[in-house]
């Protein structure tokens, strides 16, 4: 653990985990790196630390220096580390980027009660014949994390991953929205159970949380801005193309995502990563008011 994000977890203050997947598997190597550190900066716009999380040389890795999340952003064979491989790779002495599922995990084991990222896993389509659903829903049904997202991936079946999510007991929040997001859009057609208006309500809700024992994670999905959306009709042709595409390549199991998320990058020249890179800014900044807001609550006596 970095000595910043010890510091602050000892003095009670907001800490933000982030994820380090996004950093070598999420976007273009070339600019990942000032991405991750943008990133991190919103956190602190926000009043909290940020934590990127890694595994490196046999270690779990709270909080990268420069030179760590560069060979994060730039080496080859970086590991997509779910909680299934993390054993492996620090056995190995490898370089491991981490998912949300282990992410959620390492978090909640280094005391960090809130984590910022882009669009969670859920459950794929066609899951009824593959049975493909993603680690991050068993995951965060035994991590107590507050987790910041722009909704599941719109590339997934949002119908099905919100069924997943009622059945394992994650709640759901719609921060300033009724309707749960679609990652590059603001509206993925269901609606969200809650909504909430500020960082210090979703804070309420941690302590009542903590307060009934609760070992689930707490969802808050905050849609991306109007501005940052991709236009829908460029979302939906590009969804059903890529589709088509995964199909006619064979790709299966862990494999889907990047598929589809880099064919997203390829074929809409650019838009969807600059849609992908705003939001996972906006969900960082807001991360680090409700983590700053926590913190200031718990110090608070009732």
């Amino acid at each position: 653990m970095s000595d910043e994000v010890a510091d602050a977890l000892a003095e009670g203050r907001g800490v933000v985990a982030l994820e380090s997947t996004i950093i070598s598997h999420g976007l273009d190597s070339g600019h990942s790196a000032e991405v991750a550190r943008r990133i991190e900066a919103q956190v602190r716009a926000g009043g909290a630390v940020p934590a990127t999380i890694a595994v490196a040389d046999g270690a779990v890795r709270v909080g990268l220096d420069d030179g760590l999340l560069e060979r994060v952003a730039t080496e080859s064979g970086v590991v997509k580390a779910s909680i299934r491989d993390l054993s492996p790779v620090l056995a190995g002495g490898g370089l491991g980027a981490t998912t949300v599922a282990s992410t959620s995990l390492l978090a909640w084991r280094a005391g960090i009660r809130v984590f910022a990222t882009g669009g969670l896993g859920g459950v794929h389509r066609n899951a009824g014949e593959t049975w493909d659903e993603s680690a991050d829903l068993p995951a965060l049904a035994s991590a107590p994390t507050t987790v910041v997202c722009a909704g599941v991936k719109s590339i997934l079946d949002v119908r099905a991953t919100l069924e997943r999510l009622e059945t394992l007991s994650v709640a759901v929040l719609g921060y300033r929205t009724r309707s749960f997001p679609g990652f590059y859009v603001r509206e993925s057609g269901y609606d969200v159970p809650w909504t909430v208006d500020d960082p210090d309500q979703v804070a309420e809700i941690m302590r009542m949380r903590d307060r009934l024992g609760l070992r689930q994670a707490l969802v808050v999905a905050n849609p991306i801005s109007e501005d940052a959306e991709m236009d829908r009709r460029l979302h939906d042709e590009t969804l059903s193309d890529a589709l088509e595409a995964m199909a006619a390549a064979g790709a299966s199991g862990k494999d889907v995502t990047p598929f589809l998320l880099a064919y997203f990058h390829e074929h809409t020249r650019g838009t969807s990563l600059r849609s992908n890179v705003q939001l996972v800014l906006a969900n960082a900044e807001l991360a680090g008011r409700i983590a700053h807001a926590h913190a200031r609550t718990a110090s608070t006596p009732r």
